[in-house]
């Protein structure tokens, strides 16, 4: 029998992925000047998508009872601050301000070294501030 734990967490990963898919997708749609780019899906569907992304992590710290801002809950806070963080650097990366092309490459490899980051914190449940 699937939990509402599993079909969350399952929810959460999968949208997780697609966020990933399309981050890369759309940067190199920009890189390449592809006319999707433009297309009105591809500004929608990343926004709809993250949105469920947010909610079912909601639901998965309602859950489990995980306090972010814990002891217990010490590698929840450094994943939401490193979230926060992907999430400047992808704006930067993608947005539509003019910027050079290294600023938005510097900006691009920056947020998947902070998915890389964000991934190891949710799948060790270990915090970063431990191993400094």
């Amino acid at each position: 029998m699937v939990t509402y734990y599993t079909a969350i967490k399952f929810l959460h990963l999968l949208t997780a992925t697609v966020t990933i898919v399309l981050f890369v997708l759309r940067f190199y749609w920009l890189q390449v000047d592809n006319a999707l780019m433009s297309r009105h899906w591809v500004r929608i569907v990343p926004h709809i998508n993250d949105t469920i992304l947010f909610v079912t992590g909601i639901f998965l710290i309602w859950i489990t009872h995980l306090s972010p801002f814990s002891s217990m809950g010490s590698w929840l806070t450094e994943k939401l601050f490193g979230v926060i963080i992907y999430i400047v650097l992808g704006i930067i990366a993608l947005g539509r301000r003019p910027r050079s092309g290294k600023g938005r490459w510097g900006a691009f490899l920056a947020a998947l070294v902070m998915l890389y980051v964000i991934i190891k914190l949710a799948t060790t449940k270990m915090p970063l501030s431990g191993i400094v």
